[in-house]
């Protein structure tokens, strides 16, 4: 597989589907949008666009499967299969506040090895795939090249519907914001992960995320110099449903805060 050849192709289906969730933000009408699960909201735009994106990846790579958020598609491939959210940050879209973002990853067998995020607010398209850099908007990123959790800004995600966790993830967050730059929640997981890529962040920790809110921002802050573990510090994320992305000199000493919660 020539990833060279099918990457910008991909940027360009996620821009144009970007551009249907922008526009369609101008009128959205938030009477409109239903319940997947508990604070688990899904309006048409997610779905449109994702029928979008289905349709111009197909023509990009026939052979591939989908594994997406709202099942537009059960076609399922041997080796290459497509992992999309077509709209991360849906309640962020819903009530009008950045940041949201297309998500579009190629995963090879259950590897993620290309990856593709466009956060639609400020036009940033940030790609990757392996064994090549990492980019947004062409330019080459980099991760931070801070070394303490002490001087790192760091992202994370809320629980919004299992709640299992909710006592010791306040308490690892409490702990962290004592001592680090801060601590932000963005609302997109995929842009979160961008931001890691690009030194925004330092780092960014999340448990109970699906593969579409993750796959693609996984090889991008891989292919950035960053490194994607799980709360045990295991390679396995995405059946894991944990994740803690760093700019690859933090992971030791945030993994050592996240133990003291998650590994007792």
């Amino acid at each position: 597989m020539n990833f060279n050849q099918i990457i910008d192709r991909v940027i360009d289906v996620s821009k144009e589907a970007g551009q249907f969730i922008r526009e369609e933000r101008k009128t959205f009408d938030a009477d409109r949008i239903e319940y997947k699960g508990l604070n688990d909201l899904v309006s048409y735009v997610d779905k449109t666009a994702e029928e979008k994106i289905v349709a111009g990846l197909e023509l990009i790579l026939p052979e591939a499967g989908f594994i997406t958020e709202e099942k537009t598609s059960t076609k399922v491939g041997e080796r290459y299969n497509w992992v999309i959210d077509p709209l991360d940050g849906t309640t962020n879209f819903i009530h009008g506040l950045p940041s949201f973002s297309v998500s579009i990853a190629l995963q090879e067998y259950d590897t993620p090895v290309l990856g593709v995020v466009y956060e639609v607010n400020l036009d940033e398209c940030f790609s990757a795939h392996k064994d090549a850099p990492a980019y947004l908007n062409g330019t080459e990123i980099k991760v931070s090249n801070k070394f303490k959790v002490a001087d790192s800004l760091i992202a994370t995600g809320f629980p919004y519907y299992d709640f299992s966790y909710q006592e010791r993830y306040i308490k690892l967050f409490t702990e962290l914001m004592r001592n680090c730059h801060g601590l932000r929640r963005l609302g997109s997981a995929a842009v979160d992960l961008c931001y890691t890529a690009c030194g925004r962040f330092e780092a960014f920790y999340e448990y109970n995320l699906n593969p579409w809110d993750i796959a693609a921002g996984i090889v991008i802050v891989q292919q950035a110099g960053g490194e994607v573990v799980n709360f045990h510090g295991g390679s396995e994320v995405l059946k894991k449903r944990e994740l803690v992305a760093t700019n690859g000199k933090i992971t030791k000493e945030l993994l050592d805060y996240v133990d003291k919660y998650f590994n007792v």
